[in-house]
């Protein structure tokens, strides 16, 4: 009988979950499954969620709401339409879908444009008062990621 229940509790939790996107500092982004929970995010960002809609589409930024005054790496850039720079996400963030009266799962097109817009990440640079942001490409990362594995691993 208690093989059942936990049986039944595994399968409500798999029907709550949440396909998003998330973006840590540093890595390339992916899709992966959360439960949807508030506990879920605030984990994910490491603190109080605060939500974000910059874009048209039926989306959300999750980031950490003190992110910013309390110094998490910078992660990426937010461009307007335009495509002008007009904020910088720090620490990790969350791309999740709008559903009626919450967050939902991204699916299909809007999860795998929002893939590819925050695929790479960023390194950032002050040139006077402007910060520009340069994208990682692939190969730099699984330097990087070499490098240190040499570091640990001599």
């Amino acid at each position: 009988m208690e093989n059942n229940y936990f049986e039944e509790f595994e399968e409500m939790e798999a029907e709550k979950g949440m396909t998003v996107v998330a973006c840590y500092p540093g890595k390339t982004a992916q899709a992966i499954e959360i439960d949807g929970s508030l506990e879920s995010m605030q984990q994910i960002v490491g603190g109080y969620i605060e939500a974000i809609y910059p874009f048209d589409d039926p989306v959300a930024i999750i980031c950490n709401e003190e992110g910013k005054l309390n110094g998490l790496p910078l992660n990426r850039a937010l461009y307007t339409e335009d495509g002008e720079m007009f904020d910088i996400a720090h620490g990790n963030i969350i791309i999740c879908g709008l559903g009626e009266e919450d967050f939902a799962s991204l699916q299909g097109e809007l999860l795998e444009k929002y893939l590819e817009k925050f695929k790479h990440p960023e390194t950032f640079i002050k040139i006077g008062n402007d910060i520009l942001a340069m994208k990682i490409p692939e190969r730099q990362q699984q330097q990087e990621k070499q490098t240190h594995k040499n570091h640990i691993h001599p």
